[in-house]
Formats: structure tokens, sequence, C-alpha cells
């Protein structure tokens, strides 16, 4: 290889005496090729290995890190590994003993990415906080699933909360943020954002946007302020979009499989606090020691909830159903054409009359249902029992198979109509009983060959008796108090009065 002063030699004489390359060559005694490529380049000679360099430590698991990468193609564009979870999954799944920035090198020549420049800010205790929306693949029932996954983080501490939704409308916004504030034990006295719509009505260039009404209300019940960020300018909330990343390639790599959002959520929490153990760069105290710190000035949270649901008039039709996003959810029948009130909040659904509620259902995402309760419509079947074995509430209640039987003795004991109105004066111990106990109470009452509902209703009181706790017995007696001796000759004295 040619040394710096060689190449200075060669390139005179081409460039600056005349000389050609094959002169040059006889000359110096070097190869044409090597003459060429010091006539290409003048700056310093590099070295190019002809094998790469050997990795005892790495060596056995590029194979693994390398299938990694490669099913990175074909997940989520923000759900790929990044070289600190590679590192953590070696060590957890493979026993690696290598240090992070082997990984972290190894990964750098295969995927680069830009370096990015950033500000250092500080706050102050209990001021601020931060708020945005993401977005998570899991699996759900063997299922993927697209998740909305509602973000919160203390600026001081930097304690995240995260909370998985299957959509971002407003009712889902406000009681991530309600449940956000019970995890931090606080209110802050500020939380940023976007000008999201879930908040903001309308958003003009150079002017506070116009809130709606619903936002100002929750707003109003946590006394905290809100600050928009400006149009296109996300880097004045970095910390939480820091957190969707991180949140995303943490807490969804490998995609999490769970039953229900309920899981999810209880997942996505113990992963939160797990967070708290955490320390930061430059941070000499963990994000727990913070957050405890911070936890005190905090704004108290108030007495009671805020009602995190929207509020629209529903009027029922003849079939006792009120339509809601295309689904439609039954009421009892005796509200049917009276103007209500429905309450839509993530999970559920109310309906009130204006002074208390009288119809509640899980809330339905999928499109033209109908949610039914077998309750709401039996004084309607009371009247017309022979519509019993067609109506719709019956055919989907989801029964033990004990009513079944139960009712297809009565039929062939009683006249069809008679047994049905027994059997619906039956569904009435559901009411105050567990339907598992009224089911073990009817099939006893087959076996004692006894169907009336005198029987059933003696059953389900033994059930109960044996749910109620014993009294304890105590371990001795305790003794009688001793009686002090009377005078009895004083009742003759006063007879002779």
């Amino acid at each position: 290889m040619l040394t710096v002063d060689q190449q200075e030699q060669i390139r005179r004489a081409y460039y600056v005496n005349g000389r050609s390359i094959r002169r040059i060559a006889r000359e110096g005694r070097w190869d044409r090729r090597t003459i060429r490529k010091a006539l290409r380049d003048a700056g310093p000679p590099r070295y190019t290995l002809r094998e790469p360099r050997a990795r005892p430590v790495l060596g056995p698991y590029v194979a693994q890190i390398g299938a990694w990468l490669e099913a990175d193609l074909t997940s989520p564009a923000k759900q790929r590994h990044t070289a600190r979870r590679i590192y953590e999954r070696l060590v957890e799944e493979h026993g690696f003993k290598g240090g992070e920035s082997t990984i972290r090198r190894y990964v750098r020549e295969h995927r680069p990415a830009p370096l990015k420049a950033f500000i250092p800010l500080a706050y102050d205790l209990g001021q601020d906080a931060q708020c945005d929306f993401g977005e998570g693949w899991f699996v759900l029932g063997g299922r993927r699933v697209l998740a909305q996954i509602l973000c919160m983080r203390l600026c001081y501490s930097k304690m995240p909360f995260v909370m998985a939704f299957p959509h971002q409308k407003q009712e889902a916004f406000l009681e991530g943020m309600q449940r956000g504030f019970q995890f931090f034990g606080g209110v802050p006295a500020r939380v940023w954002y976007d000008r999201l719509t879930q908040a903001v009505k309308r958003s003009v260039v150079g002017q506070r946007p116009q809130e709606r009404e619903a936002f100002v209300a929750f707003r109003s019940h946590y006394l905290f302020e809100s600050v928009f960020c400006t149009a296109g300018e996300a880097h004045e909330k970095g910390l939480i979009e820091n957190l969707v990343g991180y949140m995303r390639r943490h807490f969804f790599v490998p995609l999490p499989e769970v039953d229900s959002f309920d899981d999810l959520n209880a997942h996505l929490a113990a992963r939160c606090l797990a967070e708290s153990e955490r320390r930061l760069r430059g941070e000499e105290a963990t994000i727990g020691e913070m957050w405890e710190e911070e936890r005190s000035s905090l704004r108290p949270l108030p007495p009671r909830s805020f009602p995190c649901c929207r509020t629209v008039p529903v009027k029922p039709n003849r079939l006792s159903l009120v339509t809601f996003e295309t689904n439609r959810y039954s009421v009892p029948v005796e509200h049917t054409l009276h103007t209500l009130y429905l309450r839509a909040y993530v999970d559920t659904v109310e309906i009130s009359d204006g002074i208390g509620i009288v119809a509640m259902h899980t809330r339905s995402y999928a499109r033209e249902q109908d949610v039914l309760d077998l309750w709401h419509y039996l004084p309607l079947l009371r009247e017309r029992p022979g519509a019993l074995d067609h109506a719709k509430p019956f055919k989907e209640w989801s029964r033990p198979p004990a009513f079944d039987r139960y009712l297809k003795a009565l039929r062939h004991r009683l006249p069809q109509r008679t047994a049905t109105v027994r059997f619906l004066e039956l569904l009435e111990m559901t009411r105050t009983h567990p339907l598992s106990e009224v089911a073990a109470a009817l099939d006893r009452a087959r076996d004692t060959g006894s169907l009336a509902l005198d029987t059933v209703a003696y059953f389900l009181r033994d059930a109960s008796a044996e749910r109620q706790p014993a009294v304890p017995v105590l371990a001795s007696t305790p003794s009688c108090p001793e009686v002090q001796p009377r005078d009895l000759s004083q009742y003759s004295l006063l007879m002779r009065r």
C-alpha cells in the first residue's frame, strides 16, 4: 500500500511533469492499478479487510439478529426492533453476555439512521404534562387488531401512562386522561396537546384554538390549563412524541397476545409501573423516585369522577329500540315513544329518562347490530306468551340448558300457554339470584318431580343459606351471672297491708 509521500510523487509525475502511467509504473516499479488509484484519490490510504473480523461474543447471535430484522420487514413500520430492544431480548431469551454497545454498533452498520440534535429542557415539579394518541398492533383472540393508545407523561419525573382503546373518539380521549390523573395520583397545572379534534373545534393560525364544550367542562372539573402546540411543530412536546415511539417499540414488541382490552391495559399498566425503576441518562434518581417527589406538587383529584361520555337524545321506536351509531339498543317497553338520553362510554351504553338509568348495555362497535335485554320485554311477553318461542330477545339470551329442560317439562305437564306464563314468572327469580343458582334449583326441582315455583324458591333459599357465612361458635359458653338471694317474707308483709 502506498504511503502519502508516494501518492504525492505519482500525482506530481502525472499532473505536473506530464509523464504517462506506463512510464511512472516502469520507473517506480508500481502496478498500474495502484497508480490509477492514487490519481483518483489524494486522501490518506484506506485499509480494506479481505475477511470479516471474528466476533467471538456476537457471532453465535448474528443469525438470530438477522432473523428479527428480516421479520421486521413484515411488521408495522412503527413497531420494529431497535438496537436496545434487540439487546434486551438477547439477554432475556438467549442469555447474551456481551455489551449493549456491541449490538448498537452491529445494528447501526446494517440499518443506519440519521442523527438528530435536541435542546435540553428542564421542568418544574407538578407543572407540566404532555398528552397524545398513538397506535399499536396487538393480537386479540388470535386476530391482529390495531389499538388506539392514549399516552400521557409527567414532564418533571418523566413518568409514563398509556391506555389502549378501540378508537380515538372524545369519550376515549377524556377517559384516558381521567385514568392518567388517577394513575399519577394528581393533576398537573398544564397539559400540552396537538390541535387534536377531540379537544379543538376550530383552529385558526395565530389564535388560540376554539375548544369543544365537553373538553372545557372536563378541564374545568380537574382545573388544569390546556396548552396547544403550534401546527406542524411536534417538537414542542417532544417528551410525549418520544413516549409514543418508545411505547410502541418496547410495550408492543413482540405483539402482545390477550383476550380483551382490559387484559391489554393491565399489561400496559404493569409496564408503566416497571418504568419507574428505570434511571434516565444524566439523572441521579430513578423515574419512580422523581415521581414520588413530584406527586406532592400535583393538584389533588376532585372527590368525584367526570362522566367521560357522549350524551345524545334518543327516542325508542315501537320495538323498544333506540339507535346509536347504526346499532340498536333495547329499553323497557314502558318507555316506548318517550324521549330518553343515551350516554355512550367507551365500554358501556347507558340510557336515562332524566331521573334514573332505565337501561345499560355493553357497547357494540359492529354495524347494524341489535343489542337486546330479555327483561325489557318481560311485561309484553306476559301479555303475549305465544310470542316467546319466536321472540328475538329470548332466542339471543345466553342461558344454561336447565331452563330449556324445565320449560319442556312444564309444557309436557301443562297447557302450553299456562306453562309459558309460569316460565315467565320463573324468570323474575333471575333478577335476585345468580343464573347458575336458578339453573341448579330447576334441576333439583325436576329431580323431585315437582315443577311448582314454590319448590324452585325453596331450593333457591337453601342455596342462599349455604352462601351465608356461618355464625361463629364460641369456644366456651360464658357462665350465667350470679342471682342475689331475695327475702320472700317481704311479699307476705305486702299482702297483709
